[in-house]
């Protein structure tokens, strides 16, 4: 598998895709020295978002994707734009919004691997007004699967009505779904209802892909095997429970085991880990792979993206992960 369209050219809006995903992208400005960012005075400019760390990286991968959004009529909107477009994502149905400005997000450095810290500037974005009026049936129904994640949907009601709206919608078609639910407390009015949303979200999906603290924030339970069987029962086919530096654990009616992580001389930067397991899961399963290589693959990827500062800097292209496997 190859990366065959040239970075200059957008895909066609016809063209068959892979993956579909859809949510918010943010510039990102990375402190340029450690130290509280009130104090830092130069940052790196990158692209953060969960949905499109995956999408960016399955197209390293050689998938063809898709993703929808909004973005404002700024310079931060060229610069996802651009960002993605180079990535071969398709960008036919991201929307320009002359209202609403792209949001953004200033990112700390961190010297001992602990999480950075992170500001956010994305309220009233162009993103938060995603709503049914954005939603194409033809576009998502021209997808495989489906990635989605909680993010988007907390961040207005409407963006909550188009992720309910397209999950059910691929469901409804067949595809396969997976759904990451990267919780973000701050945006919904409260933890009630981020539980209610998120785990009625989930129950769409084929594969749920929480991450453990998660897991017990959703579910109650405290274990890796008793959150699997918390969204096995409600209908999902597979789950895989991400543990950080102890792996992941993943079951589905017939199996479950726990894989170990991939060790890392050193952590750099956690963010974006769980975006790069979900890149090594679905581009495994999309390709035949059973589940243990799907997960394995994940712990690879997630290995990877610690190691390096920005987002998705560290997810491979398909040759990368050849040579990686090889060895």
């Amino acid at each position: 598998m190859s990366l065959i369209q040239p970075p200059e050219l957008e895909p066609a809006a016809t063209a068959q895709l892979d993956v579909i995903t859809y949510g918010e992208a943010m510039a990102l400005l990375i402190a340029g020295t450690a130290g509280p960012l009130a104090e830092v005075s130069q940052f790196e400019k990158g692209l953060a978002g969960a949905e499109t760390n995956v999408a960016i990286g399955l197209a390293r991968l050689g998938l063809k994707v898709g993703w929808v959004s909004r973005l404002g009529c700024d310079s931060f909107g060229d610069f996802v734009r651009a960002t993605l477009l180079r990535e071969h994502v398709d960008c036919s149905h991201v929307t320009r919004d002359p209202q609403h400005a792209t949001g953004m997000m200033l990112k700390g450095r961190s010297l001992d691997g602990r999480d950075p810290v992170i500001e956010y500037f994305r309220r009233n974005s162009a993103a938060s007004h995603l709503s049914l009026a954005d939603f194409d049936a033809d576009y998502f129904g021209s997808a495989r699967h489906l990635h989605a994640t909680g993010i988007a949907a907390a961040l207005s009601a409407s963006a909550l009505a188009f992720a309910s709206h397209a999950l059910d919608w691929m469901r409804r078609l067949g595809k396969t779904i997976s759904f990451d639910p990267n919780l973000r407390p701050s945006l919904w009015p409260s933890e009630q209802i981020m539980r209610e949303q998120i785990n009625r979200l989930a129950g769409y999906a084929d594969w749920v892909l929480p991450g453990l603290e998660e897991g017990r924030i959703l579910t109650g339970y405290r274990s890796a095997p008793e959150i699997a069987a918390f969204y096995l029962e409600r209908g999902a086919q597979c789950v895989v429970v991400k543990c950080g530096a102890e792996g992941a654990y993943y079951r589905t009616p017939e199996a479950q085991d726990w894989l170990p992580a991939v060790p890392v001389a050193r952590v750099v930067d956690t963010v974006g880990a769980g975006d790069a397991f979900a890149v090594g899961l679905i581009s495994a399963r999309l390709a035949g792979l059973p589940i243990e290589a799907a997960v394995a693959r994940g712990n690879l990827l997630g290995a990877l993206a610690v190691q390096v500062q920005g987002d998705m800097d560290g997810l491979p292209t398909w040759q990368a992960l050849q040579a990686l496997l090889a060895t």
